[in-house]
C-alpha cells in the first residue's frame, strides 16, 4: 500500500516552510559556546628592506603590476589583517622563488629567507590573535551524505544516492556549501526518495513484483598469457576458482520467492545476444533485507579449452569438434551456492573462433517478490519500532516514543515539542486513513525531508554580536566530525559525548577521531575525499582506444581503482606517513594488475600487499595506473595533464588558466610523427604558452615512460623516450625516480598541499587567507611526527577554523 498524497504533501510542506526559519534559529538551549576574545596582534618590525628593493619597482602606486602596490602594505599589524590576501600571495610567490621574476634582480638567499620568516611570523601571529573561522553558511547534505545518513539512521543497507541527481562541485569537492544549491525540482526528488525509503524501512512498500537488472561488461581484451580476460574470477564476492559472471547487492523489500536469471552471451554477434534460449533462471527464497546475488561458472577453462554456444539457426555456423560439454553455472546468494545449472556448450574448431568469448554471463536479473510476506522483522523495523501498542489507546504514546527517538538521531541533537509536533501530525493524518504502521511510515518520510535532517544548520549563543567569534557547540562539533570522517550522521557514542559536553575536555576530540577512523564508516574518506582529490571518480569515464591498448577492459579499470583505494586506506588506517603517497616500497595488486605492470609472482584475482622492487618504478601514487590513466587521453599520454595534476594535487601550485584560443599540439611534422617532447617544444615557441608550460612540462616529461594506461614503455613514436627534465630554477632530473626525489625534497610543500585539500573538504568551503596560518601550523606539526596522516586529521579536527564559528550578520 502506498502512502497517501496528503502525507507526501505534508512532508513537502514541512520542508519548504522550515528552511528559512532554520537560518535564523539558534537552538541556544544547552549550548556550551564560549566566546573567543581576540588578543592584540603585535609585529615587532615592519616589512624588511626586500619589499622596497625588489618589489616596489613594479608594485607601486604608478605601475601597480597585478593591481598591487607595496605602499598600501607598509603599515604594521593593522594592515597585516586588512591585506591578508595580498600578504599570503606574496608569501607564496616568494617561497616558491617565483617573485621577483627570474629576469629581474634577485635578493640573496639570506635576505629572502629572512623576509619569508618575518612574513610567516607576522601572519601567524595576527591569525592567532584574531581568529577568523570564515563565513558561516547553511549546507545541504549532498547525495552521498544523504544516502549514508539514511543508511545509519534506519539501518537500511541500500544506496539511495543513485536516485538523486549528481551534485555540483567547487574547489575540487562536491560537499562545498556554496555550490550545493536547492531548487523546487531537487526538493521534489528528495521527497520522492524519502517516501520510497520510508516504505522500505517500515515494511510498507508494495509487494508487487518487478525486475532489477545488473549488466556486466562485455569486451574482448586478452591477458599477457593469451587467455581471454573472462577466464578468471570476476569478483571477490564469488568463489575462488570460478570464472566470469558477477555479483551485486540487492535489497529484497519483502521475504518471498525471487527469480534470479542470467543472460548468457551468444558468441556469434551482438544481434543474437539476450535471446530466450540463452536465459537461465532459478527461483530462490530470500529474506527481507540486503543480499549479494552472484552468478558464475564453477571453474576456469584449461588453456586448450574454448567452449562456445552453437547456433543452428544461422548461416555458415561452424560445426562442433566434439559432443556438447556441460558447463556448471553456480547461482549464489550471500556467497552460498543455492543452485547449479548445467549449460551445454561446444568446442569449435579454432579456425572458426574469430575472437569468440568463452560462455559467460552478460546480465543478471532479479524478479520478485512472489508470495511476499510483509511482516518481516528486518533490521530497519527493529531500529524504528521501539514499541508495539497492544491497544488503540496506546498507539499515540508509542508513536511519540518512536518519532522522538528517530528525530533525536536524525536532527543530531535533543528534540522538543516544536520538533515532534509536525511529525506527530503527519503520523495522525496517515493513521486515520490507514493503520499504525502506515502512520509511522509517514512520520519517517517527514523526518527524511525535514530541514533539520537535510541541512547542517549550526547555532549561535543567545545574544552573540554579529561578527563575533565563538566556539561551536559540542552538538554542532559532533556533526562536523561525523560528516568530515564518515560523510554521515554521528553515532550514539559521539552524540552522547556531545550532549554531555565532553568534547570540550582536553584530548576528547583526538580520542573521538581515533575511534571513528577505526570504524568501517571511515572508508568514506577514501571514497569521497581521495576519490575526488586523486580524480579516481573520473576513471569510469576513461575510454582508452582498444586498438592501441587491447588489454584494457572494465576489469583492469576496476583493478586500477582498487589498488589506489586500498593504498590510500592502508595509509589512513595504519597512520602511515604522507610521504608514502610520493614514494612507497609497497602497493596492492592482483594478478591482472601485476601482469599489466610486468610484475611476476602475483597469482589470482584477490588483492594483496606486494613489496616493490625499485627497478619496477611503481612506488607511490605517481606509479599507479589509475592516476596515470586519468591524466591521459584515450590514445596517448599528456605531458601537460600529468604536470598540471602534480602541481595541483601534490604541490598546491596550480598554473594559471590557459589563454583563449590555445592551438592544438601538432602531432606530425614533414610527414614524421612527433614525440610528446617534440610536440611541446613546438608549442612552447609561442611566448603566451611558454610561461605556463615551463612549470608543467618538466614534471610531465618525467612520467613519459608510462603509457596512457599506466604501462611501462621505453619508446614513443618509434623513438627512445627522453625522460630528462629541467625545473624553472635550473634543477635537472630524469624520469620517475628523479621526480620522486624532487618531490621528497619538497615534502613540506606536499604536507601543506595535502592539508589544504583535506581542510577544504573538512570545512566544506574554499579556504581563505585567514586559513593559511592554520595550514602551516598543522603541516609543521605533522612534520614533527614523520608526516603521519592522522596527525593532520587530528590537527584539522582541533583547529580554529573547524572548532570556531563566526556569528553571521543579521
Amino acid at each position: 500500500m502506498m502512502l497517501s498524497r496528503p502525507s507526501l504533501g505534508g512532508a513537502l510542506l514541512l520542508l519548504s516552510t522550515a528552511v528559512a526559519a532554520l537560518a535564523a534559529a539558534t537552538h541556544s538551549d544547552g549550548v556550551r559556546a564560549q566566546a573567543v576574545q581576540p588578543a592584540v596582534a603585535h609585529v615587532e618590525n615592519g616589512p624588511p628592506e626586500l619589499l622596497e628593493q625588489y618589489c616596489a619597482r613594479c608594485h607601486n602606486d604608478d605601475d601597480k603590476v597585478a593591481n598591487l602596490s607595496i605602499a598600501d602594505l607598509r603599515d604594521n599589524d593593522l594592515l597585516i589583517g586588512k591585506h591578508a590576501d595580498e600578504w599570503e600571495k606574496i608569501l607564496r610567490r616568494t617561497s616558491l622563488d617565483e617573485m621577483p621574476p627570474r629576469n629581474k634582480p634577485q635578493p640573496d638567499p639570506a635576505m629572502r629567507a629572512a623576509f619569508i620568516q618575518w612574513l610567516k611570523g607576522s601572519l601567524d601571529a595576527y591569525a592567532a590573535a584574531h581568529p577568523d573561522p570564515g563565513r558561516a553558511t547553511i549546507r545541504r547534505l549532498n547525495r552521498v551524505e544523504y544516502a549514508n545518513a539514511v543508511r545509519d539512521l534506519l539501518a537500511l543497507d541500500t544506496d539511495v544516492s543513485r536516485d538523486l541527481p549528481q551534485d555540483n562541485s567547487g574547489y575540487g569537492f562536491d560537499n562545498i556549501a556554496d555550490v550545493l544549491t536547492v531548487s523546487p525540482t531537487l526538493m521534489d526528488r528528495y521527497v520522492n526518495v524519502a517516501g520510497k525509503v520510508a516504505r522500505m524501512a517500515t515494511g510498507m512498500s508494495s509487494p508487487r513484483a518487478f525486475v532489477t537488472s545488473y549488466e556486466l561488461p562485455k569486451d574482448g581484451s586478452v591477458l599477457n598469457s593469451g587467455r581471454p580476460a573472462y577466464n578468471e574470477r570476476a569478483s571477490d564476492a564469488l568463489p575462488l576458482g570460478s570464472r566470469g559472471g558477477g555479483a551485486f547487492k540487492y535489497y529484497a523489500r519483502h521475504a518471498g520467492i525471487y527469480e534470479v536469471s542470467g543472460w548468457l552471451n551468444a558468441n556469434t554477434n551482438n544481434e543474437t545476444d539476450r535471446l530466450k534460449e540463452d536465459k537461465v533462471s532459478v527461483r530462490v527464497p530470500l529474506k527481507a533485507g540486503a543480499h549479494t546475488i552472484g552468478m558464475t561458472f564453477h571453474r576456469t577453462l584449461a588453456p586448450d579449452e574454448s567452449v562456445q554456444t552453437l547456433r543452428n539457426d544461422l548461416d555458415k555456423v561452424p560445426l562442433p569438434v566434439d559432443a556438447p560439454k556441460p558447463l556448471p553455472l553456480d547461482v549464489l546468494v550471500d556467497g552460498v551456492r543455492v543452485k547449479q545449472i548445467s549449460v551445454p556448450s561446444y568446442r569449435l574448431s579454432p579456425r572458426y573462433s574469430q575472437q569468440n568469448f568463452p560462455r559467460d554471463v552478460l546480465q543478471i536479473d532479479v524478479a520478485g517478490p512472489y508470495d511476499a510476506s510483509t511482516k518481516d522483522d528486518t533490521p530497519s523495523r527493529k531500529r524504528i519500532f521501539l514499541c508495539r501498542p497492544r491497544a488503540a489507546s496506546a498507539e499515540t504514546a508509542c508513536a511519540r516514543k518512536i518519532i522522538t527517538a528517530l528525530a533525536h538521531r536524525a536532527y543530531r541533537r535533543p528534540v522538543g515539542e516544536a520538533d515532534v509536533a509536525p511529525l506527530m501530525k503527519l503520523y495522525a493524518s496517515e493513521r486515520a486513513a490507514s493503520d499504525f504502521d502506515h502512520g509511522i511510515a509517514a512520520a519517517v518520510e517527514g523526518v527524511l525531508v525535514a530541514p533539520q535532517f537535510l541541512f547542517l544548520v549550526e547555532s549561535d549563543p543567545a545574544g552573540s554580536a554579529p561578527g563575533s567569534v565563538h566556539r561551536v557547540s559540542d552538538l554542532d562539533l559532533a556533526s562536523r566530525l561525523s560528516f568530515f570522517l564518515w560523510s554521515s550522521i554521528p553515532d550514539d557514542t559521539l552524540l552522547k559525548a556531545a550532549e554531555e559536553g565532553k568534547l570540550a575536555t582536553p584530548g576528547a576530540i583526538e580520542a573521538q577521531v581515533t575511534r571513528m577512523l577505526a570504524d568501517r564508516r571511515a572508508d568514506a574518506l577514501t571514497k569521497n575525499f581521495a576519490g575526488q582529490w586523486l580524480y579516481l571518480r573520473n576513471l569510469d569515464q576513461q575510454r582508452p582506444d582498444i586498438s592501441v591498448y587491447p588489454a584494457f577492459d572494465a576489469r583492469l579499470r576496476s583493478a586500477m581503482a582498487q589498488e589506489t583505494e586500498m593504498f590510500f586506506g592502508y595509509v589512513l588506517h595504519n597512520n602511515r606517513s604522507l610521504l608514502d603517497f610520493i614514494a612507497a616500497d609497497y602497493t596492492f595488486l592482483n594478478q591482472r594488475l601485476a601482469a599489466h605492470y610486468g610484475i611476476a609472482g602475483v597469482s589470482g584475482t584477490a588483492f594483496r600487499k606486494v613489496a616493490l622492487d625499485p627497478a619496477w618504478h611503481r612506488g607511490g601514487l605517481l606509479g599507479q595506473a589509475s592516476i596515470l590513466t586519468v591524466t591521459s587521453y584515450g590514445n596517448h599520454t599528456s605531458v601537460v595533464k600529468r604536470g598540471k595534476w602534480v602541481l595541483e594535487n601534490i604541490l598546491a601550485a596550480a598554473p594559471p588558466p590557459p589563454p583563449p584560443d590555445v592551438p592544438a599540439l601538432q602531432e606530425t611534422h614533414d610527414g614524421r610523427k612527433l614525440t610528446a617532447r617534440e610536440q611541446l617544444e613546438m608549442h612552447r615557441a609561442n611566448p603566451a604558452c611558454a610561461s605556463c608550460h615551463v612549470k608543467m612540462d618538466p614534471i610531465g616529461f618525467a612520467l613519459e615512460n608510462f603509457d596512457a594506461v599506466g604501462g611501462w614503455r621505453t619508446q614513443d613514436a618509434g623513438q627512445i623516450i627522453d625522460a630528462a627534465a629541467v625545473l624553472p630554477d635550473g634543477t635537472k632530473f630524469a624520469g620517475f625516480d628523479g621526480l620522486q626525489k624532487i618531490l621528497l625534497a619538497r615534502k613540506d610543500e606536499f604536507a601543506g598541499a595535502f592539508t589544504r585539500r583535506l581542510l577544504t573538504y573538512a570545512l566544506a568551503r574554499g579556504l581563505i587567507a585567514q586559513d593559511m596560518p592554520t595550514v602551516r601550523k598543522i603541516a609543521a606539526s605533522a612534520a614533527g611526527d614523520d608526516y603521519r596522516i592522522q596527525t593532520i586529521i587530528k590537527g584539522i579536527a582541533t583547529s580554529a577554523p573547524f572548532t570556531l564559528r563566526k556569528t553571521p550578520a543579521k
